[in-house]
């Protein structure tokens, strides 16, 4: 099984970027950690990156017959990136949609997401355990597909 987690804007900050909100923990840790679970249950997990919405969705068609999985922390573009949801919905990949922090009890603004009505699950609140909680839950959601 092959998995892509992608990370949006501003993420490569993490560690440094508000830590009282978004934890001390740095998108490269974050990564370390998922990829040494994910080795542990038999499954290549691809990481990506970037602050650019195109980058995101051209990301998101290269893995139409090479991923079965996607895992996304679209950061700032969750609540405004059509094109986002446009590119998860074309590819027909399943996907989880993830956050650091609990986006319904922050900014009227980050209550809304383009991408959660379409998402297998949506995992939010825990911090950097949001993205753990994220894959084991994809991985359980796929293998019971199969």
């Amino acid at each position: 099984m092959r998995l892509l987690l992608l990370n949006g804007p501003n993420l490569n900050l993490l560690g440094q970027r508000e830590p009282g909100l978004y934890g001390s923990t740095s998108l490269e840790e974050i990564e370390k950690d998922l990829k040494s679970f994910s080795d542990t249950e038999g499954i290549q997990l691809e990481c990506f990156q970037t602050n650019f919405e195109g980058a995101l969705v051209e990301r998101i068609h290269q893995s139409i017959g090479k991923i079965e999985g996607i895992l996304i922390n679209a950061g700032a573009y969750t609540h405004s990136s059509i094109a986002l949801r446009d590119a998860l919905l074309g590819t027909g990949i399943p996907y989880v949609e993830l956050h650091l922090s609990n986006t319904s009890s922050r900014e009227q603004f980050r209550h809304h997401s383009y991408l959660a009505d379409k998402a297998v699950g949506i995992v939010s609140g825990f911090g950097a355990y949001s993205y753990r909680l994220a894959l084991e839950g994809l991985i359980f959601y796929l293998r019971q597909a199969n």
